[in-house]
């Protein structure tokens, strides 16, 4: 076993017990009380394994939860400069925890938010804590912790794109994909549509009435039309609401669209699909709103790069890392659309983000502790695993 490996496993205790104290902290998207509290207990958590950064800063993101960014300066004798991106909000409203406590079973650690996030803070912060230990060499470490990932990272996205420029790497410690690491994400789209026709009496005056859900049906066809899955373009029409009642012709509808695509090319199709969207009756008419809420991130030689470091870190620890590409955006794309080398799903083994069975492996965090730990000392000029 690789030193890393051996010091990550002696932290497993200690790893445990701080998920377990993070997840009872609930940090809900909406709530930002809640969330002040939260950002608060990760300041003191990160600061009693790390010190006090050498330069900090908490930025109001309202009405978004705060953005913290967390300096420490390399040591070790390391060289460079890293982004390190984890954000403490989940989609869990307060209160989950009454009905859902943190339980561990054998392996498995389950809880609101452990999967994503919680799970990988804690690791990332274990992991430059041991490297430290160990005298080994460390790059100047940045640390952003934002408060709305999980609704778009409106308020967040312009102080993340200004803390991750000019850094050499970015890493993203949200959960892993089945064990593997993340090399390639899909842009996303958010959008609305409204249509708006003419009120009348379905019965006594049909002809008069112009509806907007018959004008949103068409609508819906379209845009589904638009996938292309092949491409690795997805469309879908998630909500439709509209009317008032079955017997007025409906004066409005409204939709709810996603759209994942993987490349530039792809989202400038759909732009421009939606731009030629029309009503299919004069007296109706239609309105678009929304936009992509991030960027492509796509597999670059520098993210593919960094994912080689990644490789030969788990093959001297004794174990193999994989790489994927998923539907699913991150704070990682706003970095990998400034052209910055990404590597993405260091945080959590496990299954289930969103969903009441998340959970995460303790054998995971192990070692992905100490792989993250090895990654960091190479990007320092260390070659220790």
């Amino acid at each position: 076993m690789s030193a890393l490996a051996t010091a990550a496993e002696a932290a497993r205790e200690a790893l445990v017990a701080d998920l377990t104290a993070y997840t009872q902290q609930e940090t809900p998207s909406d709530d930002l009380d809640a969330l002040a509290e939260g950002l608060a207990w990760v300041r003191a958590f990160v600061t009693r394994h790390l010190g006090a950064p050498d330069a900090e800063r908490v930025i109001d993101a309202a009405p978004h939860g705060d953005v913290a960014v967390l300096d420490w300066a390399a040591t070790g004798g390391g060289a460079g400069s890293v982004a390190i991106l984890c954000h403490y909000d989940t989609v869990w409203p307060l209160g989950t925890l009454a009905e859902w406590p943190v339980t561990i079973d054998g392996d498995r650690l389950t809880g609101p938010g452990v999967f994503d996030m919680k799970a990988g803070l804690v690791q990332a912060t274990h992991a430059i804590a041991i490297a430290r230990a160990q005298g080994l060499p460390l790059p100047a470490i940045r640390l952003v912790l934002n408060g709305d990932e999980e609704i778009g990272s409106l308020g967040s996205r312009p102080h993340i794109e200004e803390a991750v420029t000019g850094r050499d790497a970015v890493l993203v410690f949200e959960a892993s994909a089945r064990g593997a690491l993340k090399t390639a994400r899909k842009g996303v789209g958010i959008f609305r549509v409204t249509t708006h026709g003419v009120e009348g009496h379905a019965g006594l005056d049909p002809e008069r009435g112009v509806s907007a859900i018959d004008e949103m049906a068409r609508v819906v066809l379209a845009l589904h039309a638009l996938a292309d899955l092949g491409a690795g373009t997805s469309v879908n029409v998630g909500t439709v609401a509209g009317g008032s009642r079955s017997n007025v012709t409906a004066g409005r509808a409204d939709a709810l669209v996603d759209v994942r695509v993987t490349d530039v090319a792809e989202s400038e199709r759909i732009d421009a699909a939606l731009a030629a969207l029309e009503p299919h009756r004069a007296e109706a008419t239609l309105d678009i709103a929304g936009g992509w809420n991030r960027p492509v991130m796509p597999r670059s030689a520098s993210t593919v790069a960094l994912f080689r470091i990644a490789e030969a870190v788990s093959a001297e620890q004794g174990w193999a890392v994989e790489e994927i590409s998923v539907g699913g955006a991150s704070d990682g794309n706003f970095a990998a659309a400034l052209g910055l080398p990404v590597l993405d799903g260091l945080g959590a083994v496990g299954d289930g983000a969103h969903a009441r069975h998340e959970w995460i492996s303790i054998d995971g965090m192990v070692q992905r502790t100490a792989l993250a730990a090895g990654i960091l000392v190479r990007l320092g000029g260390g070659d220790a695993a």
